[in-house]
């Protein structure tokens, strides 16, 4: 005969603060572990958001980044007409020569500074960025001074705000707009006029690298093989997207540390639990032997106790959830260890997150209450009774 669910959660409610305290820690340790998670989710959509379907992106020989990368006009000249690169209505080529480099910026938590990509480009490079929009102010205008940020710099540093001014190169550079990615990398990016910011820098001729646009998908793979096997380029490329994938190894730490500590916590409430529910099984020895005179088995006894248990993780498993929530859409920034600058991203509790905080919950209780409620179902009938 099996116990009713309703038995064993009005023992929980009547330990309130047992129930409560251990709750707490399964929950704390669930905020910890979604928290962690969150943050890689965010930085993984962010870059898995970054970057066109038909965009190649053409490094030096070998180059990762395009913060070490070296590609000179020369070379941009022969790659902007190799066949297979998509045109304008008017017939200008859809490539970008770009240059990146870093500025480093100052925020309240970050009073030292951090690393972020300044990137210098043309007006075609940003007509090729379709999911680039400004939603403040306006676009840099050529041959000024001038930069444009994205919206998750914009949010986290005062300096870098809308009518703000940087001190880099030869002289000072006001902010004159705000864009907005969708959620990808541009969102953790400075933009300026490529041919005023390599003059600053003294990089007329060393730029970091060049996008193209291919004519479509079946062009992609071929003009890829076309840039890589032409020797007077020295040059790797690959398609946009996969770089931006590649990055997405920056979240493992995230991740890695997340698990490691919310395992470690694990371990502490999973005792806990099996300490409150021990405790249960000792002080309720009479009432589990009056149940086996009713006629309820040591199975049924077992599942009651251990149903008791998940009820209890699954309170802490629903606090932990409660306590991660307003991390929502909240920005954050991490550094990169291919870009050697800060990407910018939202933390993301999403709804498979969610299910998992509640299975990783539910598993320590599994863990927590096993052995209680098998000291409990083997008890004898006249131990319990006279509270052995």
């Amino acid at each position: 005969m099996a116990i009713p669910i309703s038995y064993s959660w009005r023992n929980l409610v009547e330990r309130k603060t047992t129930t409560v305290m251990t709750a707490l820690g399964i929950g704390l340790t669930v905020a910890v572990l979604l928290a962690a998670m969150a943050m890689a989710e965010g930085l993984r959509a962010s870059l898995n958001a970054s970057g066109h379907p038909l965009h190649v992106l053409v490094m030096r020989k070998g180059g990762t980044a395009e913060l070490t990368s070296i590609v000179t006009r020369t070379a941009f000249q022969d790659m902007k007409l190799k066949p297979g690169v998509a045109r304008t209505s008017s017939g200008e080529p859809m490539a970008s020569l770009e240059l990146v480099t870093v500025v480093i910026l100052e925020s309240p938590d970050r009073p030292a500074g951090i690393n972020i990509n300044l990137r210098g480009l043309t007006r075609i490079g940003f007509e090729m960025r379709p999911d680039v929009r400004i939603i403040a102010g306006r676009m840099f205008e050529v041959g000024k001074r001038e930069l444009v940020v994205g919206q998750g710099i914009e949010s986290r540093y005062p300096e870098a705000r809308l009518g703000g001014k940087l001190r880099f190169g030869r002289g000072e550079w006001r902010v004159v707009g705000v864009v907005d990615a969708g959620g990808g990398a541009a969102n953790s990016e400075i933009f300026a006029d490529l041919n005023q910011l390599s003059s600053d820098q003294n990089r007329d001729d060393a730029l970091s690298s060049v996008l193209l646009r291919a004519t479509d998908e079946a062009s992609l793979h071929t003009l890829i093989a076309d840039l890589e096997n032409d020797r007077r380029l020295n040059a790797t490329a690959m398609t946009e997207k996969s770089y931006y994938a590649a990055q997405t190894s920056s979240a493992q730490p995230i991740r890695f540390l997340g698990m490691s500590i919310s395992l470690i916590m694990a371990i502490g409430s999973s005792f806990a639990a099996m300490n409150t529910m021990y405790a249960a099984v000792a002080r309720r020895g009479a009432e589990i032997g009056t149940l086996r005179v009713l006629g309820f088995s040591r199975i049924g006894i077992l599942t009651s106790f251990l149903v008791e248990s998940l009820l209890l993780a699954g309170v802490g498993g629903v606090l932990g959830i409660l306590l991660v929530l307003p991390l929502n859409g909240i920005t954050t920034g991490f550094g990169n260890m291919t870009t050697f600058s800060e990407t910018s991203f939202q933390f993301q509790v999403t709804p498979a997150l969610m299910l998992a905080g509640m299975v990783f919950s539910l598993t320590m209780g599994a863990m927590g209450g096993l052995f209680p409620a098998g000291s409990a179902a083997r008890k004898e009938i006249l131990d319990a009774l006279r509270g052995a």
